[in-house]
């Protein structure tokens, strides 16, 4: 059987999509979505930008409150890695930079995917802050990304119960999947063993947005989680 394949040439032709659960779908059954450059062209376009608002609001008593709880935590690592690889820190070895590399590569393409499935349904870029990061400094960078892995990780397992759409769940454990194995990636940069747990936990979306608010200027709530 050949491999399901959706490519997408335009934000026009990804509005004329049925519906966004067709998109979605794609990917929950194994296909490949092809997002080429003129998808994003509009937004780059734009002559007068609208800037994000000072707080967000996600409401989980909708899937796609959910999926922008994914896309806000997607925008922050892809946001973080791809200033880490524009200016390595002092010493990195190839291997370090071949790694850091792919996992921007996949942030960029987790947060590129989210976007592009929700739509006007999708909250506004997020201003990152960084400034807490030395990211001239190995152990700050990748300590950092430690974090933001296994952040990643519990968000995902504990956001699992409010999805209603089982091709959302599908994609949803296809991402945390690679999540996971970016934490332990980056453990194994760092020579740190993973705790002795069988199962990785899932942490409250509450709890998650408190752990990412040192790095997110916008003020991002909750509601019906």
């Amino acid at each position: 059987m050949s491999e399901r394949r959706l490519v997408i040439g335009s934000a026009e032709e990804l509005g004329r999509i049925g519906t966004r659960r067709s998109f979605v779908k794609t990917l929950g059954a194994g296909g490949t979505i092809v997002l080429l450059p003129g998808v994003f062209t509009a937004c780059d376009d734009d002559d007068d930008p609208i800037a994000p608002p000072e707080g967000v609001t996600l409401d989980f008593g909708s899937d796609f409150g959910v999926l922008n709880y994914a896309y806000a935590l997607e925008q922050l690592e892809a946001a973080f890695y791809t200033q880490v690889v524009a200016n390595f820190y002092a010493n990195a070895s190839a291997d370090e930079q071949t790694v850091l590399t792919d996992l921007r590569d996949h942030e960029v393409a987790h947060r590129d995917f989210f976007q592009a499935a929700l739509g006007d349904e999708a909250i506004p870029t997020l201003d990152t802050d960084f400034s807490g990061v030395n990211f001239s400094d190995r152990s700050s960078v990748l300590m950092t990304a430690m974090t933001f892995e296994d952040l990643g990780v519990a968000a995902y397992n504990g956001a699992a119960m409010f999805l209603s759409d089982p091709d959302f769940l599908t994609v949803a454990g296809k991402i945390v999947s690679v999540e996971a194995r970016h934490a332990s990636v980056i453990r194994t940069l760092l020579g740190v063993s993973f705790a002795p747990d069988a199962f990785d936990m899932g942490m409250a979306p509450s709890a998650v947005l408190t752990a990412a608010d040192p790095f997110i200027d916008n003020d991002i709530s909750v509601i019906n989680a």
